[in-house]
Formats: C-alpha cells, structure tokens, sequence
C-alpha cells in the first residue's frame, strides 16, 4: 500500500488504493468502495499518530492491527466490499483469476497466487465463497493464529 515506498503510510496511500481499486469494476458501487478505503485512514491516524505527522508506521499500524477484533463489522463490511469488487463476473464466488486481480489491486503490483489460492479454497471446489472470504479477511486482520489460511489472504508471505 506504501505507494512511494518511503516506509510510511499516509493519506495520499489510502487516496491512491481507493483508486485502484475503484477502478477495477465489480459489482460494488465505486463510491461506497472508496469511501471504505479512505474511511481507514482517519481511524488509523487517531489511533497510531501520537506524532501528528500524517503518516503511519508499519509499527504503528500493527499496534491498531491488534485492536480490529474490537472492530469486527468495519472488518466484516470491508471484506465484503473487497468480495463485491473483485467478483467480477457477479457471480457470488471469486475465482483463483479473480483472486490474483485482488492482490494485484491491493499491492499495486502482480503477484503470483496460484499456490497460494488452495490454501484459501478450503473445500477445494475451486473457488470461495463470500462467507469464505468473509473468515480469511478477519484471520488476516483480526486473528492471531499465523497458520490459519487468513495468514496468506493478500500472498505469499515475505521472508
């Protein structure tokens, strides 16, 4: 989400995933998706901006990471709206193509997912579902188990 990769979150970041992802199509309405993304921003400067300085650590964006499972309809109503946006054929499922543009559209950059994929699709149909979905966007952003399959919901992990 870095965008300039200077190591810091700030509002230009959020303004800059807002577009991307509002112009990646679905069925979301592009509004309501902005919105969301560019909601983020103000809850992360209160909450991990003691310096005023409009810009987030990665620090301190894993110190309000540790209060989302106080939070968990923003983080329901996120997931959703990233379900919606990247289910491009409207058919209630994302797909492993559909799942790559979600991770390109997020990092502003490809990634590979095809291996990653199976460890989300649980049942193996090929696959999720928004319930799915929905449970691996709040492992990632609410859990604490680091081998739950929500670990790998935005790729492959760094080394």
């Amino acid at each position: 989400m870095d965008v300039d990769g200077d190591g810091r979150l700030t509002q230009a970041d959020f303004q800059a995933l807002a577009h991307r992802w509002t112009a990646v199509g679905g069925s979301v309405d592009p509004e309501r998706l902005a919105s969301i993304m560019t909601g983020w921003w103000p809850v992360l400067r209160a909450a991990s901006d003691p310096g005023g300085d409009d810009a987030v650590s990665l620090d301190e964006v894993l110190r309000v990471v540790e209060g989302l499972g106080d939070m968990a309809d923003a983080v329901s109503g996120t997931a959703d709206a990233m379900f919606e946006a990247i289910d491009f054929n409207g058919d209630g499922l994302i797909s492993c193509s559909e799942y790559g543009a979600l991770i390109e559209t997020w990092n502003g950059a490809p990634a590979a997912t095809d291996e990653i994929f199976p460890r989300l699709d649980l049942d193996g149909d090929g696959h999720l579902t928004r319930d799915e979905f929905r449970i691996h966007w709040t492992e990632f952003w609410a859990g604490d188990d680091p081998d739950a399959p929500g670990t790998y919901v935005f790729g492959a992990l760094s080394e």
